[in-house]
């Protein structure tokens, strides 16, 4: 039985943990932390699981080392004397949020002056801080859309700095004047997707059967997690209507083919009615956007299982960039992103209410990274329930990127990445996306960052002190 501190309702570390003054728990080299050397316990709070299911009010949840070991109600989990205590009293615990579509290695808004400015090598350094804030907002898990070279995935696993758990689709296959073809109006050619440095990022405006072949196989030897098409035009590219459908069903479906044969799945950026018809009738995993959703598009998603990753927040950005600051979004887009908002939104509803399979996607790089809690408030507010839209953002999403064995989900056995935050989303989702109510993000046990992040840190390194 745990021994719950007091405090009215404001959490705390028991157990012998000191704060350092920080909100961010820094390991060893300076970048990311490790687990704890001793369990830690979560008494006395609201647990939402991820699997849509009546929360456990009071309960507790158990973690030893990267995994959690027990859940369930206070008096059903046996807490070890020697645990690291949070009395959660008033507080909900979350598996830490999946974000399906995000562009780390892009500087947020759009603004091609500094693009055009900035080396290669410097722009893929964005992504540092990039990772570090998207880990901050409680996204544990991320599926990065295109721009972003496997290297990045790999100096996160290797901990030279800190970010999700990342899935990469490296580039962004489009056809020649085509949502992603870099080619400017004023005929400058912007070259390789942003975030390239040097071969890693293999270019990816092709046409045709045989150049589709050549460049998925090109993009699975860089690394690649998923294979990103525009079957579509977009807001964001100059060129195009967000309307038109881009790349032939065979172009298409030779993607499809060439990531399976290496066990891998195709993601589309499709926002036009035929431009998603095209990707499911070819095979794609998972349509990002879906503006234009008709009856027949939503019944193939559903017959054929393909998911919808909306992106609800990403016109809104644009919108609200603009108006901040102008010189970050070119017109053109601004426009766009007027004409599309209220479709995107009636589309998501439609699916929504259809049953489609949702996981969230933000297409931060768009708007600021580590806001990525925003689209769980806004699927809340267009078509879904504040506990289906944070299935959405956590099981469902896990399940989507195969990852649900280990992630999605709280429960035994799987890696303790939890998201705490105070209050109750289920009553008022926006604390999902409030950085002052954010308490602690966990990443497979270690504590990245919140107000009891420090003070779990500083526990372990007594405890390893004394070792």
């Amino acid at each position: 039985m745990a021994n719950r501190t007091s405090g009215g309702g404001k959490a705390h570390v028991t157990g012998g943990a000191g704060a350092n003054g920080a909100g961010r728990a820094n390991g060893a080299n300076g970048a990311t932390s490790r687990p704890l050397e001793r369990p830690v316990a979560i008494v006395g709070a609201r647990l939402i699981d991820g699997t849509g299911g009546e929360p456990i009010e009071d309960g507790t949840l158990l973690i030893e080392g990267e995994r959690i070991t027990a859940i369930g109600r206070r008096d059903q989990v046996r807490v070890p004397r020697d645990a690291a205590v949070i009395d959660g009293a008033g507080m909900s615990v979350l598996p830490g949020l999946i974000d399906c579509h995000v562009h780390l290695a892009s500087p947020w808004g759009f603004n091609l002056l500094l693009r055009l400015q900035t080396p290669p090598a410097l722009n893929l350094l964005y992504a540092v801080p990039n990772c570090a804030a998207t880990l901050d907002g409680g996204v544990t898990t991320a599926r990065d859309a295109g721009g972003t070279p496997a290297g990045v995935r790999m100096a996160i696993q290797r901990g030279f700095f800190t970010g999700p758990r990342l899935l990469v689709a490296v580039t962004i296959l489009t056809q020649t004047g085509g949502h992603g073809d870099a080619m400017m109006p004023c005929c400058v050619d912007l070259g390789a997707p942003i975030g390239a440095s040097g071969g890693d990022v293999p270019r990816g405006v092709v046409d045709g059967t045989d150049e589709m072949r050549r460049a998925t196989r090109e993009i699975l030897r860089a690394g690649a997690d998923w294979i990103k098409l525009c079957t579509s035009g977009g807001v964001l590219s100059p060129g195009d209507s967000p309307r038109s459908a881009q790349f032939t069903v065979d172009e298409i479906a030779v993607a499809v083919y060439e990531a399976a044969a290496q066990g891998k799945r195709c993601m589309a950026h499709a926002q036009s009615t035929e431009g998603i018809k095209n990707a499911i009738r070819a095979g794609v995993a998972t349509i990002e956007h879906g503006i234009w959703l008709d009856d027949e598009a939503i019944q193939m998603m559903l017959d054929r299982g393909v998911y919808l990753v909306p992106t609800l927040v990403a016109p809104e950005d644009v919108i609200r960039i603009a108006e901040a600051k102008p010189d970050l979004m070119p017109p053109y887009a601004v426009q766009k992103s007027r004409e599309v908002i209220a479709d995107h939104r009636a589309s998501f509803r439609r699916a929504a209410e259809a049953g489609v399979k949702i996981a969230m996607g933000t297409d931060s790089g768009v708007g600021p990274h580590g806001e990525n809690a925003r689209e769980v408030v806004l699927m809340a507010r267009n078509g879904l329930s504040p506990m289906a839209s944070i299935v959405a953002s956590t099981r469902t999403a896990a399940e989507m990127l195969h990852l649900d064995g280990d992630l999605g989900t709280l429960a035994a056995g799987k890696l303790a990445d939890v998201l705490v935050v105070d209050g109750d989303p289920l009553a008022e989702i926006d604390v999902l996306a409030d950085a002052a109510r954010r308490a602690l993000v966990l990443k497979g046990g270690a504590p990245v960052v919140g107000r009891l992040a420090a003070e779990l840190a500083g526990a372990s390194e007594r405890v390893k002190a004394k070792a």
